[in-house]
């Protein structure tokens, strides 16, 4: 006798980096920069890479202390809301602003749940104030600490690489707080955890991304390397030939984009895969 369990919809993790990804180049380009002084954005990751040398210093960190102190040697206060008006700014790669609608609604005609989450070595506030903000269950990114004037004094959170790999095992168990360092860590049986990895799909770019595409693939998932240029291509096809990532795309979201096809045909497996695991004889 075949038994079929009651259906429940499977919950897919759809996870993006988000400069170079998402959006072409890096946020604090899209006008911050050049109000800081640098019309050449260039001159301003120069000097990032110098302070970072000098003191053998994390360049997360170093970028999240030179955006602070730069910004207030031109006067213009680092605030939460100062950081929220330039994520406004943020312009992004062909379909990106359509996609998430575009997923959603497919996701919901074939009975699956979708969540989207950002994983980033980005700003946190900049982000809050992009336009697709409000299409993520969860971002996860570099922030700041704030004193009484409201005035950024510290980094609250600073994502490397292997804060993006603890994110992920985050999304996998369910746990929102990003200041949680004990469920994070405790035993989940595999089954009992809201997004299995082989139910998640990641979205990357760059060297920052490698272990959680690597992550993700290892455990059964899909990862993606999105390229935006030359460069990005010839790394994205390297990480495609090393076997670290399952496909490499062109950073095209838009429905005739190869990315989308391919993205709806793993929701067709992953659903499929399921369905399958609820029947038993």
């Amino acid at each position: 006798m075949i038994y079929i369990m009651t259906p429940t919809l499977p919950t897919i993790a759809l996870v993006y980096d988000f400069d170079g990804t998402l959006a072409p180049g890096n946020m604090q380009e899209f006008g911050l920069l050049q109000d800081i002084g640098y019309e050449n954005p260039n001159e301003f990751w120069n000097l990032c890479d110098q302070i970072a040398k000098t003191n053998d210093a994390g360049g997360i960190s170093v970028v999240m202390y030179a955006l602070q102190t730069e910004a207030q040697r031109h006067g213009i206060r680092c605030t939460r809301e100062m950081l929220r008006r330039y994520g406004q700014s943020v312009q992004f790669f062909p379909g990106v602003t359509e996609w998430f609608d575009t997923i959603n609604e497919y996701a919901a005609q074939i009975g699956v749940q979708v969540k989207h989450y950002i994983n980033s070595s980005g700003i946190k506030e900049m982000i809050e104030g992009c336009a697709i903000a409000k299409e993520f269950e969860q971002i996860y990114a570099c922030s700041y600490l704030y004193d009484s004037n409201g005035d950024a004094c510290w980094p609250s959170v600073v994502v490397d690489y292997t804060k993006k790999t603890q994110f992920l095992f985050k999304i996998n168990k369910g746990i929102r707080e990003v200041s949680d360092r004990v469920r994070v860590n405790e035993f989940v049986p595999t089954d009992e955890r809201p997004v299995p990895f082989e139910r998640m799909i990641y979205f990357g770019d760059g060297e920052t991304d490698v272990p959680c595409m690597r992550t993700v693939k290892s455990n059964g998932g899909y990862s993606f390397a999105v390229y935006g240029n030359e460069k990005k291509r010839v790394l994205a096809q390297q990480l495609l030939s090393e076997g670290r990532v399952n496909f490499a795309c062109n950073a095209d979201y838009t429905d005739q984009g190869e990315m989308m096809e391919i993205v709806k045909r793993i929701l067709d497996k992953i659903k499929a895969e399921y369905a399958l695991s609820q029947v038993w004889i």
